[in-house]
């Protein structure tokens, strides 16, 4: 793909065609300055619609560049969710070993109007998702041009298209909450009340959304987008009815969440025809409408043959704790595994540095520079998974809940620590998802080539020797690091895999909140015990009844909502889905104003290194911090667009 620099220029609020394109209105929804990244294919740097659509081949090139808008969202500096919340912490300041600093200023509460980080409406990381929304149209507008395609494939990719506009809407709504729609690319010729376009109310805009994916996933088994991959070598990473499906239940899951379902926060938020921007009024049947798009999102995925992930060893003996571990590892890890809905591919290698910044050093012999072991979970999410017995930490009756940061030593007994070491209770007799997602001081970490020790006590090889390549808090995010990494005092080599937008266990408990919401709290208990089981834990109904000082907590919807909530905490831990629930389930300024603690990595022996350390204060701030403000200078070119309250 050769790069096109599009020139434009603002006059009265209008564009100018360059080199024959149609025109890039970066002034659509109020951007501020042109973009020099835009993608385009076009043979021998003949800037033309006609040619980009002269031919399948042509146009098949431009199709894939639409693909090239999609955020990065595996990449840990590119994505909000990694470091721009609480689940990891890094130190600060950091000097080398980032490429953006936006997410982590986001996280200490620096974000401002005049310059947004992670500003993806007006370009971030080189992508401009209202240029990504404005390719799709163009595409859309000029495929009919195209003489050579055959009808089966210009449906397939028409579905592409509308998926991907849908999806960039999608993805600036959850940061900016109502949005314009850009549904037809503006005119060159249209005037300048045109071009100054309004947000849309957050219930047009989510049933706008949903109404794109429908056409995308419309059509039977042979038409249109397929269910399935087949062409594996070509088009993974591709597009299927069932991504289509999962994403629209995610949308409509959000819309019936209390962030856009009768809050009243925003009730003073109009756009500046008069629209009221949110509706106060809250809509039950919004829950009803989602969980009708999760079964059908479910019911087409077991269709396509996906199912839970669950580990096969192959020639590597493991026991049967361990295949626990790897059920939860590589369901996210493991290239195009079984319940991988839609994977991003992004750059080639949409993890790498992902596994980089979240694997520590682990051979005192063969010490490497590139494992950098920085993306740090507080104690906050240590303690948010269950006891062994599926239950919160604090509500299990057998479990030492008040002597949780007392020092104990580890027997060969207990799985996942080092024989003899002494470590706090808070580690000692936790779910496997616990070891499987998080390594501390005494910890063991299992890979393909063997198990390796977490020593990270002062100058021990996998803590503090210098100012960079440590963990703040002492955790480590084991559970986005493939098995298959192999490391020596020169060399890294990363299994890179794609990364999971969407994967079954997160539709299974998108649906189980929806069916607990409208109603059905007994529906959903199948598909919460789905996912504990494949975590080796018992039903919900099970180590409630058994366990918990709350025994009949889950009959409630209250308290089987809570139960949902910890569930998908746990389930879906570092994989960006922890900031985007908080502020949808509008908790975050109470999680999300929690300290931030970690142990005291500056200490060498068990006692004093095992003892919590305050690291921040953040501070959520209700209702500014819920969504992204809008760059200033944009209000000013485009006075129809409002600022988000608070900002």
């Amino acid at each position: 793909m050769k790069l096109l620099t599009i020139y434009t220029r603002y006059s009265g609020l209008l564009g100018r065609k360059s080199i024959g394109l149609a025109l890039l209105l970066l002034i659509v929804a109020g951007m501020s300055s042109c973009k020099k990244s835009y993608l385009d294919v076009v043979p021998d740097n003949v800037a033309t619609i006609d040619n980009a659509f002269a031919n399948r081949n042509e146009a098949e090139k431009y199709l894939f560049t639409l693909y090239s808008y999609l955020p990065q969202e595996g990449h840990p500096d590119k994505n909000p969710a990694f470091s721009g919340g609480d689940e990891a912490w890094t130190y600060w300041p950091m000097t080398e070993d980032f490429f953006y600093l936006d997410p982590y200023n986001i996280a200490r509460g620096n974000q401002n109007r005049a310059d947004p980080y992670m500003n993806y409406w007006d370009g971030y990381d080189g992508k401009s998702l209202w240029q990504g929304i404005r390719a799709c149209n163009t595409f859309l507008d000029n495929l009919d041009k195209v003489t050579d395609l055959q009808p089966y494939v210009k449906v397939r990719w028409v579905a592409e298209a509308k998926f991907l506009k849908a999806y960039f809407h999608w993805y600036l709504f959850r940061m900016y909450g109502p949005i314009p729609i850009m549904d037809k690319n503006i005119s060159i010729t249209a005037p300048p009340e045109e071009v100054k376009v309004y947000r849309q109310p957050a219930d047009s805009v989510v049933n706008y959304i949903a109404r794109l994916l429908d056409d995308a996933a419309a059509g039977d088994d042979n038409t249109g987008l397929p269910s399935v991959i087949t062409s594996a070598s070509t088009e993974l990473g591709r597009v299927t009815k069932v991504a289509a499906l999962a994403i629209k239940a995610r949308v409509l899951v959000t819309g019936a969440s209390p962030l856009f379902n009768g809050n009243n926060d925003f009730a003073g938020l109009k756009a500046n025809n008069g629209k009221l921007l949110f509706n106060p009024q809250y809509d039950a049947t919004k829950w009803t409408r989602a969980a009708a798009a999760c079964k059908v999102a479910i019911d087409a995925a077991a269709a396509a043959g996906l199912k839970l992930y669950y580990f096969a060893p192959g020639i590597t003996a493991v026991d049967d704790v361990t295949k626990v571990e790897m059920n939860i590892r590589n369901s996210v890890c493991e290239k195009w595994n079984s319940e991988l809905i839609w994977g991003l591919t992004s750059s080639g290698n949409p993890t790498f540095r992902l596994q980089e910044y979240a694997i520590p050093q682990l051979d005192p012999n063969n010490i490497n520079l590139d494992l950098k072991g920085k993306l740090a979970p507080p104690l906050k999410m240590a303690e948010l998974f269950y006891t062994k017995n599926g239950v919160p930490i604090e509500e299990d009756k057998t479990w030492d809940y008040a002597n949780r940061f007392k020092l104990r030593t580890t027997t060969s007994a207990d799985a996942g620590m080092q024989n003899g070491y002494q470590t706090v209770g808070l580690h000692f007799d936790r779910e496997r998802r616990f070891y499987a997602d998080m390594a501390f001081d005494g910890s063991t970490w299992f890979m393909k080539n063997g198990t390796y020790n977490v020593q990270s006590k002062l100058e021990q090889y996998s803590g503090k020797k210098q100012s960079r390549l440590y963990s703040i808090t002492g955790y480590y995010t084991k559970k986005i690091v493939n098995w298959n990494l192999v490391f020596s005092s020169t060399n890294v080599t990363v299994e890179s895999y794609p990364w999971p937008v969407m994967r079954l266990s997160d539709l299974y408990l998108l649906y189980a909140e929806a069916l607990n919401e409208s109603g059905n709290s007994a529906a959903a208990l199948p598909y919460l015990n789905q996912v504990r089981a494949r975590a080796g834990l018992q039903s919900v109904e099970s180590s409630w009844t058994n366990f918990s000082t709350n025994p009949a907590k889950y009959t409630s919807v209250s308290g089987l909502r809570d139960i949902i909530r910890q569930e998908r905490g746990i389930e879906m831990a570092f994989e960006g889905s922890r900031f985007w629930d908080l502020r949808r389930w509008k908790t975050a300024p109470q999680v999300l104003s929690a300290p931030i603690y970690g142990w005291d990595i500056l200490q060498s022996s068990y006692e004093d290194y095992n003892r919590r350390v305050l690291l921040y204060s953040p501070r959520f701030v209700a209702p500014r911090d819920y969504f992204w403000p809008i760059k200033e200078y944009n209000l000013q070119v485009n006075p129809n667009l409002v600022q988000n309250s608070g900002w």
